[in-house]
């Protein structure tokens, strides 16, 4: 049997993880386009490395931490499907791909510093490493080298760049200042979702559909479905945030609420809490043990991490957590809706997928 490069294997196993594999494509139309993007993203890959390298023995180190950490590379994904659309994988596609992934790498970077996270994708945080201001600086020189690979692909590619910065800066903004006195909690954060995720999974579909000068009337929908299943992907990690810990998650069950995030179903659960006494007792239990947690000394810690734990699976397994499901189901449901205008065929039918397999992560 013939074997892989690692690129290649890695690519395989991404796309595999989006739907797009033998069991999804059975003709040979259907197979050279899942093999078109498998092509597409062994040349991602391969660009992502070369892009984020520096002269500069720390700021190599420290921009390539997160990269060969892992990911899913949702992003360039979306960009190589929705180029299929029109004349498929060309140089523009490539560099737009890479782009838009190494704006989301370099988001990750403040995102980590914004929220004090310790972890991600399975290893220390950059900040936990070397410090908030190496994190904060090595996200900005990544978005210097997203920025300059935009700036070759025209003013149309620079402004939406921009456009999209903007929106992940005040999706941050607001996150970090929570809703105005008269706002709807939930409205706001759904709004913060759609800024902070779903503008650039929306911004990498539409780069697939302007750099394979695919029909113009295409844009608009794929651009809907990208901020439609971003929010539905944030949803779902709401869900998952509180799963045990020895599921697949990578994280400590309940690693949003211990860091203070209200996520949707705690947001559900003050809702609830206005009218259902036991969903106040649950809420003020949630936020007593949080908050004591971090209080507490390393005596007391187990037996306050013990009862958080409690909470957290009792919120779980709650009504609020189905609501959350439903809310994303809903929003996943609406960006399938979106790709109406498409045509038929193996990119409406892998990014229809794409959604199922977006709400089935919580399973």
């Amino acid at each position: 049997m013939t074997r892989l490069p690692p690129l290649a294997r890695r690519s395989k196993t991404l796309s595999a993880s989006l739907g797009l594999g033998e069991k999804l494509f059975a003709s040979s139309e259907e197979r050279r386009f899942a093999d078109a993007i498998e092509t597409g993203l062994v040349e991602v890959e391969e660009g992502l490395l070369r892009e984020v390298a520096f002269a500069d023995d720390m700021a190599d180190v420290t921009s390539r931490y997160l990269l060969e950490a892992g990911g899913k590379r949702i992003r360039p994904v979306l960009t190589l499907l929705t180029a299929q659309l029109g004349e498929g994988n060309n140089a523009s596609v490539i560099t737009a791909a890479q782009a838009v992934e190494i704006t989301h790498l370099a988001s990750l970077y403040h995102d980590d510093v914004m929220d004090e996270a310790e972890m991600r994708r399975g290893v220390p945080s950059a900040q936990n490493v070397w410090g908030n201001s190496v994190a904060i600086l090595t996200g900005d020189l990544l978005f210097a080298r997203a920025s300059k690979l935009v700036a070759g692909l025209g003013e149309g590619a620079i402004k939406l760049q921009a456009d999209t910065f903007e929106r992940l800066c005040l999706g941050q903004l607001h996150e970090t200042i929570g809703p105005r006195p008269g706002d709807d909690p939930i409205e706001h954060y759904l709004q913060v979702l759609a800024d902070k995720t779903g503008s650039l999974i929306a911004a990498a579909a539409q780069m697939g559909v302007i750099f394979s000068n695919a029909p113009e009337q295409y844009a608009a929908p794929v651009v809907a479905f990208g901020e439609k299943i971003g929010v539905a992907f944030q949803l779902i990690d709401d869900v998952i945030d509180l799963a045990e810990p020895e599921e697949e998650t990578g994280k400590a069950q309940g690693t949003d609420l211990r860091s203070g995030v209200a996520t949707l179903p705690l947001l559900f659960l003050r809702r609830a809490a206005h009218t259902d006494p036991e969903a106040a007792a649950l809420l003020a239990r949630i936020e007593r043990t949080v908050e004591a947690e971090v209080g507490h000394g390393s005596t007391a810690i187990d037996a306050v991490d013990e009862e958080l734990a409690a909470a957290i699976a009792e919120l779980r397994a709650h009504a609020v957590t189905a609501e959350t499901l439903d809310e994303a189901r809903r929003w996943a449901d609406e960006a399938v809706a979106a790709l109406a205008p498409l045509p038929e065929g193996p990119v409406k039918l892998a990014l229809t997928k794409f959604a199922e397999a977006v709400v089935e992560r919580s399973t």
